[in-house]
């Protein structure tokens, strides 16, 4: 058979050229870009260094759309090599790149020639206020490639701050990095017979090797590439959607797509514009597998795949019907995704529970399957409406102290959706409630949760959601609530203070940072507690409430100040034994058996 494709080796400049002049685009099939920094730094290292940096693959088909909206006729595509291109783009060439959080940036690589590889020292980094006070570091990169790049100039003016360089030995070090741009990099050039179909699925099929795509991706090279179903509109609602989120006032730039305000996806849209929430920002990612699971009852997205693509699973040959109610099913689910009163009032069950902040959120699969639910159970008859946040809250809690979503997030979510269709909800919920949620997990099993030092853990995540949703205030506070600290500002504190237990023997991060030593303080009264012990700074408190006194907040009796230990579930014998550092893990377990109590109450009453 003969071969599909041709392979050369053309140098980095050339491509750089090509990109820069159009000759070379982009599709719609390819992500934005995603890489961190560091692997940009790591990307100029292994091309200065003379190690290989992977081929690029371009097609030459006529008929794919373009990320412009435009046809690519005349063009060549670069279906493979985005990331390392775009990289280059932005340190080499100095572009802005548009990331995945919709923010144009660029990102600076600098570079020491004074560094010594065989002792390990750094040759390249990313710029940051170190780099730009060390004279010996070129803080940009960029500005070597120019076109009008005064070489000897530069070479004088860093020899002259940094005299013990020698200018001959500087000019070679210089041309080394110069030399980048003649790296020669292989290219895979598709042939030009090929359609559209097979290019994505060449596509697909390179990028199943890299852990950096995921089945999401796959879905959108297939949406993307489709026409006939309307699949181009799809893909830019999905698009937009996760951008206006983050981005609301990018909507004016939207309105700018002619073709895309045409679509029933437009008017959909609209709300965001207004919209400041940031509890949910969904990404393309989020917004597909919410969408597949409400329409389609399953959750592994490799199937919406196939489904796109026409499989039938059950007599596993494919046909075209399938893939055009496929798209129509995923089209309704968006459509559904993206209504202003469902996602709205989700997010408001989900404020009213006590997630009023993303800090909250462990779990983004925990928080896709809750607005999945929350979909179904709106176009469910057998639900009382007024009960469906209070069901879908509890659900999401449920999922968050068990890690439900976890471990093999797809596999049980693919369970649960499709037990929920066979059995119904309130049968389903039952079943799973008495199977995790038995006396043995709030007595045993959440108390050992919440014996951990990760102050971002579920657990803790969660007691500060119940102390949220029943209102409580903040330590020797009255008025200050922990939802103000936690959305505003405030200090989280060591009810042990950190200092004091490690001058009595507790030294070890995992011992003083347990979060049953954590409460959420207002800063003055943070600072007002210092380092003191706390049968110093309890017995001060006592004292002052006794004679009507505020010390460290605003309590001035001793009966307001008992309460507030116990809506922050401190044990009150920090108040009535003399409480010290011998007394520390004995206060640990008690105030981690009060959470636990605390978080069951708030499961019950949600």
């Amino acid at each position: 058979m003969t071969e599909k494709y041709n392979a050369s080796n053309v140098s980095l400049e050339q491509i750089l050229s090509y990109i820069k002049s159009g000759e070379i685009a982009i599709p719609e099939i390819q992500r934005p870009f995603v890489w961190k920094p560091r692997q940009v730094r790591d990307l100029i290292d292994s091309l200065y260094m003379g190690y290989p940096t992977g081929y690029l693959i371009i097609s030459q088909s006529p008929d794919m759309r373009l990320k412009d909206g435009s046809m690519s006729i005349g063009k060549k595509i670069m279906i493979d090599g985005q990331q390392r291109v775009t990289a280059l783009m932005t340190s080499i060439v100095g572009l802005e790149v548009l990331g995945s959080d919709f923010k144009k940036r660029r990102i600076k690589i600098a570079f020491n020639p004074q560094a010594s590889v065989e002792n390990d020292e750094e040759v390249f980094k990313v710029q940051d206020n170190a780099v730009l006070k060390d004279k010996k570091w070129i803080s940009d990169i960029a500005e070597l490639f120019k076109p009008d790049f005064d070489q000897w100039e530069f070479v004088n003016e860093y020899c002259q701050q940094n005299p013990d360089v020698n200018g001959s030995q500087m000019n070679k070090i210089l041309m080394r990095l110069l030399d980048i741009k003649n790296r020669q990099i292989g290219v895979i050039t598709l042939d030009k017979d090929l359609n559209i179909d097979e290019v994505t699925e060449i596509f697909i099929r390179i990028n199943s090797q890299g852990a950096k795509l995921n089945q999401a991706d796959f879905a959108m090279s297939k949406i993307a590439a489709n026409t006939e179903y309307g699949g181009n509109a799809l893909r830019k609602a999905i698009d937009y959607f996760s951008h206006l989120a983050v981005e609301p006032d990018w909507y004016a730039d939207m309105a700018k797509d002619d073709g895309f305000m045409g679509t029933r996806y437009a008017e959909k849209l609209k709300w965001l514009k207004d919209d400041r929430e940031s509890i949910f920002d969904p990404d393309y990612n989020d917004i597909l597998r919410i969408a597949f699971m409400y329409k389609f009852g399953r959750a592994k997205l490799k199937d919406l795949v196939s489904l796109l693509g026409g499989r039938d699973f059950e007599t596993r040959d494919y046909r075209e019907t399938i893939a055009e109610e496929s798209f129509a099913k995923l089209s309704d689910g968006v459509i559904d995704f993206m209504s202003q009163y469902t996602f709205s009032n989700f997010v408001l069950g989900m404020n009213t529970a006590g997630f009023i902040s993303n800090k909250l959120i462990n779990s983004q699969m925990t928080l896709d399957f809750a607005y999945t639910l929350y979909l179904l159970l709106n176009n469910d008859p057998t639900i009382e409406r007024s009960q469906i946040k209070h069901y879908v809250a509890k659900w999401f809690v449920m999922s968050t102290l068990t890690s439900r979503y976890i471990g093999s997030p797809e596999s049980q979510m693919d369970f649960d959706i499709r037990r929920i269709r066979e059995k119904g909800f309130m049968t389903f919920f039952k079943e799973v409630e008495e199977a995790e949620l038995s006396d043995t997990f709030w007595n045993v099993g959440l108390v050992q949760n919440l014996e951990t030092q990760v102050i971002n853990s579920p657990f803790f995540n969660v007691f500060l959601a119940a102390q949220i949703y029943e209102g409580n205030n903040a330590l020797f506070s009255n008025g200050t609530k922990v939802g103000y600290l936690i959305t505003l500002m405030g200090d989280v504190h060591h009810i042990f203070p950190k200092q004091y237990l490690r001058k009595n023997g507790y030294d070890e991060k995992r011992l003083y940072n347990q979060i049953a030593n954590f409460t959420y303080l207002d800063t003055q009264v943070n600072k007002g507690i210092s380092d003191d012990a706390p049968n110093v700074y309890f017995k001060n408190a006592i004292e002052a409430c006794e004679n009507g006194k505020t010390l460290y907040g605003n309590i001035a009796d001793t009966a307001t100040l008992r309460q507030n230990l116990q809506e922050n579930c401190i044990p009150e014998s920090i108040v009535d034994v003399d409480m010290d550092y011998s007394n520390y893990p004995d206060f640990l377990a008690s105030r981690r058996k009060l959470m636990a109590k605390k978080i069951q109450n708030y499961y019950k009453n949600l």
